[in-house]
Order: structure tokens, then sequence, then C-alpha cells
């Protein structure tokens, strides 16, 4: 090849390639500008869409002002009123006696031979309730009475002597070693007729053994004893007094400083639907390992319809306020920052709308709530229908 012919073929490549470099940077040019038109018509498109969303939610609510009773949304309302608020423990208790007695012998028990009381029995204290074998005893004690007679002759027998020989003394007749040894016959005879006596007295003690007494009045509430058993382990009688009724009830420890003496609780026996009212009569003094809690009592009057070991409910009052504002708690609502309320309220034009208030609660207690502020007392509390309301929103109580 010559060396014209080379550079003709030079010069169209080169001439090629800047053509072609041309031509691309003519696309990008476009590109860009198509892309530039595309983010502008896209930010008029979200402006727009705001636009339409605002005008939206105008309409809704323009049309939910509309003075057409009928777009007002139904609603029920409750005053809000001031009262007396009160908080409980709310625990869980049993009803005990002040009076049930376990009847043991007062010696070492015995076979029995003799019931006088049955399940169910209503007794007085000091009633006899079993009679025991006392046979031994009946022996032991007449043989301590007949040792006493004997000791009595002879102590008779020795101050005869004594006398005698004191008188024959006193004339000059005998010697002093007799009076002294008739004297000191007599003193001892004297010493064992004292011990006589004791040991009869023990024998009668040991004797009125045999007979078991109720130490209280009450009804016999268990008897696990019969004719030839012995007698002597603790439960076999039971004597419950349901004159004198107490509640008891273990506190958890956090309540500690909530609960005194004195303090207010009500009692409730569900089964019965009965509700009574007392105060803590007295309060434990240690904290229980296993339930981490004291031991609460209080006296309530006697029923008996009332049973111990019978379940109770104890609500122990432990905040009370006596003018509170008190709504439903079921009525309040929260948000990110707030708890708050929604109260209908009477415009100038007589139409009623939703005005949201907010509100500080204090104390909880089962479906009631204490408002601390936001709420005066007297308001209408939208009660229902509250959900989804927004202020200033039409409101109506009847369909009409």
């Amino acid at each position: 090849m010559n060396t014209s012919k080379f550079f003709s073929l030079l010069l169209i490549a080169l001439a090629a390639t800047l053509f072609g470099c041309k031509q691309q940077t003519a696309i990008n040019n476009v590109v860009e500008q198509k892309k530039a038109k595309l983010n502008k018509l896209m930010a008029q498109q979200s402006k727009v869409e705001e636009q339409i969303k605002k005008l939206q939610d105008e309409i809704a609510m323009l049309d939910d002002k509309n003075d057409d009773a009928a777009n007002a949304k139904l609603i029920a309302v409750s005053p809000v009123e001031v009262q007396e608020f009160n908080h409980y423990i709310d625990l869980r208790g049993k009803i005990d006696a002040e009076n049930i007695s376990y009847i043991t012998p007062r010696g070492m028990g015995g076979q029995v031979k003799q019931i006088f009381v049955k399940e169910g029995d209503h007794v007085t204290k000091g009633q006899l309730l079993l009679k025991l074998d006392d046979a031994i005893m009946k022996q032991s004690l007449t043989a301590a009475r007949q040792q006493l007679e004997g000791i009595k002759t002879q102590l008779a027998f020795a101050k005869n002597i004594y006398d005698r020989q004191n008188n024959l003394w006193q004339k000059g007749i005998g010697t002093e070693v007799q009076l002294i040894s008739a004297r000191t016959n007599v003193e001892g005879l004297q010493n064992q007729l004292k011990s006589a006596e004791e040991q009869v007295k023990v024998g009668a003690e040991q004797l009125s053994t045999a007979n078991v007494y109720s130490d209280v009045d009450g009804v016999a509430e268990t008897v696990m004893v019969k004719v030839g058993e012995l007698f002597g382990g603790m439960g076999q009688i039971k004597i419950v007094n349901n004159s004198n009724l107490k509640v008891t009830a273990s506190i958890p420890e956090g309540y500690v400083s909530h609960v005194k003496k004195g303090t207010p609780i009500l009692i409730s026996i569900p089964e019965m639907n009965k509700n009574i009212n007392s105060t803590i009569s007295l309060i434990g003094q240690t904290i229980e390992n296993t339930q981490r809690g004291f031991t609460a009592e209080a006296k309530i009057p006697s029923d008996p319809t009332l049973k111990p070991n019978q379940s109770c409910v104890l609500k122990v009052l432990d905040y009370s306020a006596a003018k509170a504002v008190v709504i439903p708690v079921n009525t309040i609502q929260s948000d990110e920052q707030n708890k708050y309320v929604y109260v209908m309220e009477k415009q100038a034009n007589g139409k009623n709308i939703a005005t949201r208030k907010t509100v500080v609660m204090g104390q909880v207690y089962g479906d009631k709530a204490e408002i601390l502020s936001g709420l005066t007392g007297g308001e209408q509390l939208i009660t229902a229908g509250y959900q989804n309301l927004y202020e200033g929103q039409s409101v109506n109580t009847s369909a009409n």
C-alpha cells in the first residue's frame, strides 16, 4: 500500500470517531433534560396530591358539620360527677372463730365408758362430754381415804395417851421422857394425817380427770370417738363458738405502709351475697417467708349462717378522696403525649360538637378513674361513640 492511500484511511477513521463522540454527547444532553422535566412533573404531582388530600379532608369535615342532623355522629353522654372516690386492695381471706376448742383430758386419758354429746349439739362451758374408765382411780381414792381414817384413829389414841401422861406429869408422876415420847408420837401422827389428807385430795383430783368437760360454749363440730376407744389425742372433739367471729388474710408486704390498725375494710361473702363493714383489729408483726405477707385480722358480728374457714373477699381501703372528679376509665384515650377524653359542648347556633379535653389521671379502681385535672365536674362526657372523634365534630345524642 502506498503512503497516500494510508493517510486517506486514517483521516476517514478519525472523522468517524469524532462524529461518534459528538453524537453521544447530544444524547446525554437530551436524557438530562428529560430527567429534569420528569422531576419537575413529579414534584408538581406530589403537591397536587397533597392539595387533593387536603381538599378531601376539608370536604369531609364540612360534610360532617352540615346542618343536617343525619350527618352528625351518634353518641351517648353522661354528666361528670364530683363524688367520693375510694381505692381498695383486693384480697382473699377466710372467716375464723375467736373460740375454737379442741377438747383433751386433763389427765393421761383413758378408755371411753360413756359419751354425752354428738356432732351438732349445742354445749355450754363446764358441760360433761365424756366419762372415762375410772376403776383404778376409784380404788386408789378408797385406799387413801381408808389410810386417812386409820391415821385419824391412831392420832386420837396418841392424843389420849399424851393427855394422860401430861396429867400425871403435872402431879409429879412419871418421867419427862415418857411425856416427850407421847408428844412426839402425836406430832408424827399429825404430820402423817396432813400427808394422808393430801393423798385423798390427789386421788379425788385424779378421779375427776375421768370426766371430760367442755371449756367453751359452742357447737360440737367434731366428735370422733366411740365407747371403748381410747381418748387422749387432740382433734377428737372440737367445739366451735360462732358468737365471736373474725376474718383473717395475708396482706402483701408492699402494702405494709398502707394498712394499719383501724384501717376500714369491706368484707364480701359472694356465695351468700353478704357485705360487712369492719376495721383492721390486729396487724401481724412479722413477714411470712412463704407468702411474703403479714397477717391482718378484723372482727365481724356474730352470724349463725357464717362458718369458720369460709372464703371471703377483703377490700382494704388504702386511698380515699372526699371530693373527686370520677369518670369511667374506658372513656380515657391516649396519644403519644397525653391522655384525653371527649365532651359534648353546645354551640351558640344550637349545634352540639365534640371537644377534646386533656386530663391527668389519679388512682384507678374497678371501672372508675380519678381525674386530677382537665375536668371540673358538670361536663357532658361522651361515654359511647367516642372512638374516632375529632375536635369540633358534629355530634348528636339521638337518631333524629
